[in-house]
C-alpha cells in the first residue's frame, strides 16, 4: 500500500463528502429557518416526517457545525446555523431546574423530560466549540456552567429519577465515557480544575469497574464496585460504544503528550472491542454481543447501525497515528470499504442508518430522534484532521 496516497485520498474524500453531501443535506432539509434549531426526523429524500425536535440533536448539530468550521472549512453558513441552534437551546430546552428536556415541538414547547443528562453534555460541547470558533468567551463560560450542572445532577441523590428500583445496584458505562469527551472539548476553551479531575475520575472508573479482562471486554453495566452481574442485560457488550470510548481516551492521551498508561488502556479497549464487534462473516461492526456468547437480548443485536462504523473509522486512524502499527491502518481499510459500500445513499444523499446484518437496508429514513447530523459529520471532520496529522509523520 502507498500509505501517502491512501491517506491523501481518504482525506480528500472526507472533506468532499462533508462539504458537498452531508452538511448540505442537513442545512437544506434539517435547519429550521423559522424557529431556529434543527429537525432530524427526515425521510430518505429529506422530507420532514415529524417536527418533534430532539434536544440531544440541537446540541449535536450546533457542535458539528462549529467543529467542521474549526477543522475543515470556515463556512459562515455553518457558524450561523450553530448560533441559531444554540439560541434555540437557550430559549427553549432548559427547564426551571436547569435540567434539560429530551424533546420539544418545532416552536420549542416541552414534550418530554428524561432521567438522562445527555442533552446537557451535547449542549456543553456545542457551546464550547462555538466559543472556539468565534472567540466569544461567554459561550465557554456557559459551557462550563452546563458541565458543572450536569455533575451536580449526577451527584445529588434523588435529583435524577432512578432507572430501576432500589433493589438494583448498577452503574453505567455511557455517562462515564461521555464525560471524558465533554471534558476534553471544554478544556480547549476554558481552564478549570473540575474538568481534568472529572476526566481522571472517569478513566479510573473505566479501568477499575468496566474493563473485565476475564471476558476481554468493556461492559456496559456493572455492580457498584465493578462486579460482574450475570443477567441478559448486564452481559451486554456494545462494541461501537466501547470503540468510541477508546478514541476518546486516545484523544485525551494525545492531549497529555501521548500519556502511555492512558494510551495502553485505549488500545486494549479498542482491540478487545474490535474482536467482539467485527463481523467476520459479513463485515462491519455488529450492534451487540453477550460476553458469555449467549444470545443477546436486544432485538437489534445483529444489525449494523451507522454510528459504530463511524467510531471504528476514527479509532483506527487514531490508533495508527499513536502507534504506527499497520494493523490499525488495515482496520481502517476494511471498515471503510464495508461502510462506504453499504451506508451512503447515492440517489438522495446522506447515509442510511439501519442495515440488516448482511448490509441490506432495513429502513431508509435519514433521521429520527436518535439519528441525525452528528456521528457522520463528526467522523468526517475528525478523520480528515487525523489523515492530515498522519501525513505529516510519513
Amino acid at each position: 500500500m502507498d500509505k501517502v496516497k491512501y491517506l491523501q485520498n481518504w482525506s480528500e474524500s472526507y472533506k468532499k463528502d462533508l462539504t458537498g453531501n452531508i452538511m448540505p443535506f442537513w442545512m437544506q432539509h434539517g435547519l429550521d429557518r423559522v424557529n431556529g434549531g434543527v429537525y432530524t426526523c427526515l425521510d430518505r429524500d429529506g422530507s420532514l416526517m415529524d417536527s418533534t425536535k430532539s434536544v440531544w440533536f440541537q446540541g449535536r448539530f450546533a457542535f458539528v457545525c462549529s467543529y467542521a468550521y474549526n477543522n475543515v472549512e470556515h463556512n459562515e453558513d455553518w457558524l450561523r446555523a450553530a448560533k441559531s441552534t444554540i439560541d434555540f437551546i437557550e430559549a427553549h430546552c432548559f427547564d426551571k431546574d436547569d435540567h434539560m428536556f429530551f424533546s420539544v415541538t418545532a416552536e420549542g414547547i416541552p414534550l418530554r423530560k428524561r432521567r438522562y443528562v445527555f442533552s446537557e453534555t451535547f449542549a456543553a460541547i456545542a457551546m464550547s466549540e462555538y466559543a472556539l470558533a468565534t472567540g466569544d468567551s461567554s459561550y465557554a463560560e456557559k459551557a462550563l456552567k452546563v458541565f458543572k450542572d450536569t455533575l451536580r445532577f449526577l451527584n445529588t441523590p434523588g435529583f435524577l429519577e432512578p432507572k430501576f428500583t432500589e433493589a438494583v445496584k448498577l452503574q453505567s458505562h455511557s455517562i462515564v465515557m461521555i464525560l471524558i469527551n465533554v471534558g476534553s472539548r471544554l478544556r480547549t476553551v476554558v481552564d478549570d480544575p473540575t474538568i481534568t479531575q472529572q476526566i481522571d475520575e472517569s478513566i479510573e472508573k473505566l479501568r477499575k469497574y468496566f474493563m473485565h479482562p476475564e471476558f476481554k471486554a468493556l461492559l456496559e453495566s456493572v455492580g457498584p464496585n465493578g462486579e460482574f452481574v450475570d443477567t441478559n442485560t448486564t452481559r451486554t457488550i456494545n462494541p461501537g460504544h466501547c470503540i468510541e470510548t477508546a478514541w476518546f481516551l486516545m484523544e485525551e492521551s494525545r492531549n497529555r503528550n501521548w500519556d502511555k498508561k492512558m494510551l495502553d488502556t485505549a488500545l486494549t479497549i479498542f482491540n478487545w472491542s474490535w474482536d467482539w464487534g467485527w463481523d467476520k462473516q459479513y463485515g462491519g461492526i455488529i450492534n451487540f454481543r453477550d460476553c458469555k456468547n449467549l444470545p443477546p437480548q436486544d432485538y437489534s443485536q445483529d444489525m449494523k447501525f451507522w454510528w459504530p462504523q463511524c467510531e471504528a473509522i476514527i479509532a483506527s486512524l487514531y490508533a495508527y497515528l499513536a502507534t504506527g502499527d499497520d494493523e490499525y491502518l488495515y482496520r481502517h481499510k476494511v471498515i471503510s470499504e464495508w461502510t462506504y459500500a453499504h451506508f451512503p445513499d447515492a440517489d438522495f444523499g446522506e447515509w442510511y442508518g439501519y442495515l440488516h446484518r448482511d448490509g441490506t437496508v432495513a429502513q431508509a429514513a435519514k433521521g429520527n430522534l436518535y439519528k441525525g447530523p452528528f456521528h457522520i459529520p463528526r467522523m468526517m471532520t475528525k478523520s480528515y484532521a487525523l489523515c492530515q496529522d498522519i501525513l505529516k509523520t510519513l
